[in-house]
């Protein structure tokens, strides 16, 4: 599999399934010491593999590159086996997370992929300058984390497993919502 087509593919489901919108995230995988990721302002209905952006793991990101090229950079140098990091908006996640407290899973598969998802708040006026460092070292030790307020970042050797802790954090904060709606929890 093409590691460019299979990004650009995670990326398109992120969309296709609501945990982003249309132009909204980013993704990247790693390749030795270079990286794939998304261009800024990227819509996910319409990217194209050769549309990603080459950026050096050490080094400064390539023209063009997601704002957060820093960030993936970062996680890459914090975390030598991750292969893809993902970022999202998935609307649970970030409603479940809004008062700043790490989440903590509900949920019989929440609780079997994640004893907690730690929760980190940036400013947003300091977000570019803190957010690569912040991020990288909580996913140096965490398959997930929420920035508050602004969305998921997934690190993992793969990306379809970066995929996948994104969507099992998702349903867990849904259905921890759900629960509380339902008041059965």
């Amino acid at each position: 599999m093409d590691i460019q087509r299979d990004l650009v593919r995670h990326y398109r489901w992120l969309r296709q399934y609501g945990y982003n919108d249309s132009h909204s995230g980013n993704a990247s995988v790693r390749d030795q010491a270079q990286f794939w990721v998304t261009p800024t302002g990227a819509c996910a209905d319409l990217l194209e593999d050769t549309q990603l952006i080459q950026c050096p793991v050490d080094g400064k990101p390539a023209e063009g590159a997601s704002l957060d090229a820093t960030l993936h950079a970062q996680v890459y140098r914090k975390n030598p086996r991750a292969g893809a990091v993902l970022h999202s908006h998935g609307a649970y996640s970030v409603a479940m997370t809004l008062h700043g407290e790490d989440f903590v899973p509900c949920d019989f598969e929440g609780q079997y992929y994640f004893e907690r998802i730690p929760v980190i708040s940036i400013p947003y006026d300091r977000y570019l300058e803190l957010a690569a460092d912040a991020v990288a070292d909580a996913l140096a030790k965490h398959k997930v984390v929420v920035v508050r307020g602004h969305g998921v970042y997934a690190a993992a050797e793969s990306i379809n497993l970066a995929y996948k802790w994104t969507c099992s954090l998702e349903l867990s904060a849904k259905t921890c919502f759900l629960a509380r709606q339902a008041g059965t929890l």
